[in-house]
């Protein structure tokens, strides 16, 4: 996984930890691909600025990862439930009915998660 996506998905578990400011950097800089340059304009600061509170933001989103391993739980499980729904079509024609209720169950389970 590109480092971009995996920064982001950190976000999208842990981004309310951050305080309002790493929030926004990052939602400026990640979110709506703004350049340093620009992010520091809009709020007044150096580009050098702008770039350490985004590198803190990094290292505290991926020291909650580290102690909680929310994103990793979430990523297993996804894995899983993919393994899990490609072994049921391959078994649903032994089973046609009760297969493709399961199926039914981890697409529902599959689509919660994309939200």
């Amino acid at each position: 996984m590109d480092k971009v996506t995996l920064l982001t998905l950190l976000f999208d578990f842990y981004g309310q930890l951050l305080t309002e400011r790493q929030q926004k950097f990052v939602e400026l800089y990640y979110g709506n691909d703004y350049s340093l340059g620009e992010i520091a304009e809009s709020y007044n600061v150096s580009r050098q600025a702008v770039h350490d509170t985004l590198k803190r933001a990094d290292i505290m989103l991926q020291n909650y990862e580290q102690k909680l391993q929310l994103v990793n739980k979430f990523l297993t499980q996804r894995s899983k439930l993919a393994e899990a729904a490609r072994l049921l079509e391959e078994c649903s024609e032994s089973v046609p009915g009760q297969a493709l209720r399961a199926k039914e169950i981890l697409q529902e389970v599959l689509e919660m998660d994309r939200g």
